[in-house]
């Protein structure tokens, strides 16, 4: 198999004498979802917040593209293309989808907003990921459904040239045909040759859309598994504890 696009090797962090992440490794390779999955306290978050530059971990290797890496900061993380969707989705409802997928690295012309250039992207970029749902594109965010909210904030690390996007929970709370969307999207995004890692609860979407499970416990990496080697009976033993898995990471 290709080099991953992102590797981590023992990556270790504690809060005082709690040891949150023990010697943890996970891979994540182009074109390919991997779901980071495990119970509440298994150290998910912390996980991501460490790859986002948020939390840097205390020890451990983490490789992007095979070269090893230094993550401080978010801004380090972004440079390096790695973009995490979180579950608040960090969208202001008072502007418009263009607005929001350009906050913070507005195209400027002349020392004004160029309005038509980042229309222009922004129209792009919901195109090759197929987006039909959104009627305009100067709709305030605060018009649109949980799905196509999501779908903005997938959209927006799209137009940042991502390498590897992180999602966390991205269907909770959604109904069942914003969920499919949204589930779909992911799909699409992987297709694009980026590395997509999901967090969920959800193992029926685990299931519809992985290519790879990775389940977290207690801090440990107790099993990374191709989706069609395993089912959902396994994950849940390994979730739970109650089951291990013999290729399991310590």
């Amino acid at each position: 198999m290709d080099t991953p696009v992102i590797e981590l090797t023992g990556v270790t962090k504690s809060f005082g004498p709690v040891d949150v992440l023990k010697g943890v490794n996970l891979t994540a390779y182009a074109g390919k979802v991997t779901a980071l999955v495990g119970d509440n306290g298994a150290g998910k978050s912390t996980l991501i917040k460490g790859l986002a530059g948020v939390q840097p971990y205390d020890n451990g290797v983490v490789k992007v593209f095979g070269e090893e890496v230094q993550l401080h900061t978010p801004r380090e993380a972004s440079r390096l293309g790695i973009e995490v969707v979180y579950q608040d989705l960090a969208l202001c409802e008072n502007l418009d989808i263009v607005q929001n997928m350009f906050l913070g690295r507005e195209e400027l012309s002349v020392g004004t907003l160029d309005e038509g250039v980042m229309e222009r992207e922004a129209a792009q970029t919901l195109q090759s990921l197929s987006v039909r749902t959104v009627k305009s594109l100067r709709q305030k965010v605060s018009s649109l459904s949980g799905g196509q909210r999501q779908t903005v904030a997938i959209a927006r690390s799209v137009l940042k040239k991502a390498k590897v996007v992180i999602l966390d929970e991205p269907t909770a709370a959604l109904g069942v045909a914003q969920t499919e969307q949204v589930l779909n999207l992911v799909r699409r995004l992987a297709d694009q040759g980026v590395a997509v890692i999901i967090i969920s609860h959800n193992l029926v979407d685990v299931f519809q859309v992985a290519d790879y499970i990775s389940v977290l416990y207690l801090g440990q990496m107790v099993a990374s598994v191709r989706t069609e080697d395993t089912n959902n009976a396994d994950v849940v033993g390994y979730i739970t504890g109650s089951k291990t898995y013999d290729g399991a990471q310590s």
